[in-house]
């Protein structure tokens, strides 16, 4: 028999109630686990304890929900659990409203003490002297490439990486009026305005092009000149009361920016595997003919893929680099540890940044 509306409707209302039985009851279990921690010191948040959860339960899961909506009720689901026992203060690029504060909630869910940044320096340092137990940085888009200071900072920092995490990013040009009509100046931050250059050489092209700290800030500085627009996203526009003039400006449709998560050895020891790992490290070889063609001897020996290699000056002076670089693996797994002291042993300068469980 067809059920009626007010039918179905009294069922999720049962099954609503039941959810709420069920995750009360695991709230409950997550303070008991969160007791024994505290008990034996270790950490509140495990990156990679959250990842095989949410991989478990995709695996596990037969629908309707698509796998991306499974793992975001659970990130949820962990975030209000972890609050529980200790709010996570996470530090981004702010103001509010910005890419980063929307990839620091991916990551970790809502329930955390926001720790909004006026620059990406300032992120490291508020992790560094504790103002934040974490930090969330953008490190590489997809089309501009990556994040020239996030690379340099990681250089001296104490901080190690715990985790990362891909956002896909729409721009939208934002304003006080709803149209194109007088725009004098357009401000976002350098990344976002090479990632729109095309959609505002056609559309805007005698606009000032001004670079500030963040998309966010662009935005903020906007609503309060009708003359300027800012670059940002759909939660800056409501964050400042501004309209949406353009729609998805940037040029390529797919665009993506991939952020890391920092923090202290202390706050966070390296995540234990996960079964789906990455390794980032910093190397330096000696000015030698053929140098870089013999780090790559160990990986291959050993069967370890490299899926990332960037280069940045020493500023020695010398024309030296350093090579930033991410294999896949975890130390623990005796191949991934060979190559790792086989190609330490080539290196002048050697440095882990982090081991972590891959992102989305």
């Amino acid at each position: 028999m067809p059920k009626t509306l007010s039918e179905l409707r009294t069922r999720i209302d049962q099954v609503d109630r039941e959810l709420l039985d069920l995750l009360n009851r695991r709230a409950a279990l997550a303070n008991e686990v969160g007791e024994i921690k505290r008990a034996e010191g270790s950490p509140v948040f495990r990156p990679e304890r959250e990842a095989q959860v949410i991989n478990g339960l995709q695996a596990a899961n037969q629908g309707p929900l698509k796998h991306g909506n499974v793992a975001n009720i659970w990130r949820e689901i962990m975030s209000a659990c972890r609050a529980l026992e200790a709010p996570q203060r996470v530090a981004y690029l702010g103001p509010a409203g910005t890419y980063s504060e929307q990839a620091a909630l991916q990551f970790f869910g809502s329930s955390i003490e926001r720790v909004p940044c006026v620059s990406i320096d300032e992120v490291f340092h508020a992790a560094t002297a504790g103002a934040a137990d974490f930090g969330v940085v953008p490190v590489e888009n997809n089309t501009e490439g990556v994040v020239t200071r996030s690379l340099d900072l990681f250089l001296g920092t104490p901080l190690h990486l715990v985790g990362e995490t891909s956002l896909l990013v729409r721009h939208h040009l934002l304003r006080k009026d709803n149209d194109l009509k007088g725009i004098q100046v357009v401000l976002a931050h350098p990344q976002a305005l090479a990632q729109c250059q095309g959609w505002l050489n056609n559309h805007l092209p005698e606009a000032e092009r001004r670079a500030v700290s963040s998309n966010a800030e662009g935005a903020r500085l906007a609503a309060g000149n009708p003359a300027w627009a800012g670059i940002a996203s759909e939660r800056a526009a409501t964050e400042f009361g501004l309209h949406i003039a353009a729609h998805a400006i940037q040029d390529d449709p797919f665009n993506r920016t991939r952020f890391a998560v920092v923090c202290l050895p202390q706050v966070l020891a390296a995540p234990e595997a996960s079964g789906k790992d990455c390794i980032s490290l910093i190397v330096s070889v000696p000015n030698r003919p053929g140098a870089v063609h013999d780090i790559l001897g160990p990986l291959k020996e050993h069967g370890v893929s490299m899926t990332r290699f960037e280069s940045r000056p020493a500023r020695s002076g010398q024309w030296e680099y350093y090579f930033y670089i991410d294999l896949q693996g975890h130390p623990s797994q005796p191949h991934v540890a060979a190559a790792l002291k086989d190609l330490q042993a080539l290196c002048a300068f050697y440095k882990v940044l982090g081991t972590y469980p891959l992102g989305d």
